[in-house]
């Protein structure tokens, strides 16, 4: 059988497991059903387009965990998760998109095979991932199990990078510099959005004979509203040409092996206007602010804080939070779902922390951003991509 290809050692995946289960053991657990594609990455390696059916990682107190999904994704497990193929369990087809089964009842007979459907059982209830049927097909399928709300368990297992894991993250920030550089170089009055895209995910999947590597897709499409449409924050892209006179953010990412370093930049077609020139000046200053705080010992709402503080001094309301955690991701989104850089989060800031210091503005008819994906350290923050920190104009 070809081996699996793995992007991490077997002593970092029994790292991870061990981190697991110490979390495990605080909350009673025996049992942990991860259905969420990035913990299930993280756990076990495991990497594939096949999110949108059921599929999980199981883990018990001891031996491998145990992947399940559906039977044709079997063979993408066996060749990207590390365990041996009696740890990987396919349903058949007649599972798929059913109204008469669903693949929990299938899991819960595998598991109950194994003497595992008992005891205190850990569900992922607030994920992308985990319908409510297939929480009923568990509960009707395994009486003797009492099911618990391990929302997140894992997730914050991973909020401490490795150096492995720093490593790519650091790919995709050499990936994003040359998207933005891409963008800057194509960009100009009269090229069409949708043409603008297929040059940033050129720049962002192509190999680089220089760096040794390519890209990997994003868990969020490229994002690059302009004019009045850049107050909201998540629009993507049309055919209409780009304008003189208007400002657009660029929300992008590079990824290197599933691990994401989004950034952002706000170019402006053009002689900027005052409200940008304005904007520009209070996010670059509360950035620098934020940035001073980010290092271990001190917490979210330090960052959050000090950044905040310098919008207020300019007479800015920003009503929304200015980062959150990054790493691992699938769509549809490349954060943790653990901290929030805003006042009330006090988490205290670990050294490998890694967060997209989200310094957007996006007022009634205008938006700007300029980001930074970091790492924290000791004494201050990684910049984890080189990138220009300012608005970009090209006439």
């Amino acid at each position: 059988m070809t081996p699996p290809k793995l992007y991490f050692s077997q002593d970092e995946f029994q790292q991870r497991i061990r981190k697991t289960r110490a979390e495990m053991g605080q909350r009673n657990l025996d049992l942990l059903i991860v259905t969420d594609p990035s913990n299930m990455n993280w756990l076990t390696g495991y990497d594939g387009w096949s999110f949108y059916v059921h599929q999980c990682v199981v883990v018990p107190l001891s031996g491998d965990p145990i992947w399940f999904g559906r039977g044709q994704d079997g063979k993408g497990a066996l060749r990207t998760c590390f365990m041996a193929p009696e740890n990987i369990i396919g349903y058949p087809d007649h599972y798929v998109q059913s109204t008469e089964r669903h693949p929990m009842d299938y899991l819960s007979a595998q598991l109950a095979d194994r003497g595992l459907a008992k005891g205190r059982v850990g569900v992922e209830m607030d994920n992308y991932y985990f319908t409510a049927a297939a929480y009923g097909a568990l509960q009707t399928h395994m009486p003797n199990a009492q099911f618990v709300d391990a929302n997140a368990l894992v997730n914050w297992q991973r909020a401490v990078k490795s150096e492995a894991e720093l490593g790519y993250m650091r790919q995709a920030g050499k990936i994003v510099e040359k998207m933005h550089q891409r963008i800057f170089d194509k960009v100009e009055p009269g090229l069409r959005k949708c043409d603008l895209v297929a040059d940033i995910y050129d720049a962002a999947l192509r190999y680089d004979e220089v760096a040794g590597f390519g890209g990997d897709y994003p868990a969020i499409v490229p994002l690059l509203p302009s004019g009045p449409d850049a107050a909201a924050p998540h629009l993507t892209w049309d055919d209409a040409p780009m304008k003189s006179g208007e400002g657009t953010f660029f929300e992008i990412a590079g990824v290197a092996h599933r691990y994401h370093c989004p950034l952002s930049r706000t170019v402006f077609l053009g002689k900027p206007t005052q409200i940008f020139l304005d904007a520009e000046k209070a996010v670059l200053e509360g950035m620098d602010a934020g940035l001073e705080k980010a290092r271990a010992g001190n917490t979210c709402e330090d960052i959050a804080l000090a950044f905040f503080t310098v919008l207020k001094k300019y007479g800015i309301v920003k009503d929304n939070r200015t980062g959150y955690p990054i790493g691992l991701s699938y769509p549809p989104d490349w954060g943790e779902r653990t901290m929030s850089l805003r006042p009330g989060d006090k988490t205290v800031l670990e050294e490998n922390m890694t967060f997209h210091f989200m310094t957007g503005l996006w007022m009634d008819d205008w938006g700007f951003e300029i980001t930074e994906s970091i790492r924290i350290g000791a004494n201050g923050p990684e910049c984890l991509s080189n990138v220009p920190r300012k608005m970009l104009v090209k006439d």
